[in-house]
């Protein structure tokens, strides 16, 4: 089980934290990468990066761009990324339509699509700033049989399946080459322990100790066998050649 991404959740300044931060979990982020970084070039965009968990550990590349909609979240991650020298921090906001004035190889957004309404819109903007036939990486929360009071919280409009997010960048015009589900035993323990049990978000402690003991596990099972849901979406879609 684990909170949901960083993401676009709310920032609080006074504690330096998202209500979706994924700090405590050092386990579960290196499973991120290692799924994520195979449909990577040599340049990145992060949407959404909230506090900078998932690229503190992301590095080898010539240019990764770091960004958030929250002024406060992107203060932090200047000052978090001020050494690494290929790291630049912009905000950069969706549904204000932004784009790169440079764009990236690929573009990576980590539970952000669900917080936007028009998530074909959100994919079309996002396009914009990859160039020629570069990837957009979206991992997004799973299944809607998961979706609770959390979700709501954190301004969830959905959860996804790999049909619907594959669906939704198809219709941004993008061709998709990976949609599957991903951390499977998580969704067992998001379904019981904040679904059914309707607890208003994970604690931290249970987090902390499914990160120990479970997503390595997790992680076997990933690597051996197709899994059939999960408590995630990863999507791999391209950019289609004008």
């Amino acid at each position: 089980m684990t909170e949901e991404g960083q993401g676009r959740g709310a920032f609080n300044s006074a504690t330096g934290r998202s209500l979706e931060s994924d700090h405590g979990k050092p386990r579960y982020l290196a499973y991120q990468r290692e799924l994520i970084r195979p449909h990577c070039g040599r340049s990145v965009l992060e949407v959404g990066a909230g506090l900078g968990e998932f690229a503190e550990g992301f590095t080898g590349l010539d240019r990764f761009v770091v960004t958030d909609v929250d002024p406060d979240a992107v203060q932090q991650l200047k000052s978090r990324f001020a050494d690494r020298t290929e790291v630049e921090v912009q905000q950069f906001d969706i549904d204000g339509h932004s784009t790169l004035g440079t764009p990236v190889e690929t573009l990576i957004a980590i539970n952000v699509l669900e917080h936007i309404a028009d998530d074909v819109d959100a994919l079309r903007c996002l396009a914009k700033s990859v160039t020629g036939t570069g990837n957009i990486v979206l991992f997004v929360p799973g299944y809607e049989q998961l979706y609770g009071d959390f979700d709501r919280k954190v301004g969830h409009w959905r959860r996804y399946t790999p049909a619907t997010v594959a669906g939704a960048a198809r219709d941004a015009g993008l061709t998709v080459e990976v949609a599957r589900p991903v951390n499977f035993l998580g969704a067992f323990a998001w379904w019981a322990a904040v679904r059914k049990g309707g607890v208003g978000a994970p604690d931290r402690r249970l987090v902390a100790a499914y990160d120990r003991f479970v997503v390595p596990v997790t992680r076997a099972i990933e690597n051996r066998v197709r899994v059939p849901f999960g408590q995630s979406v990863l999507c791999v879609a391209r950019k289609s050649a004008v």
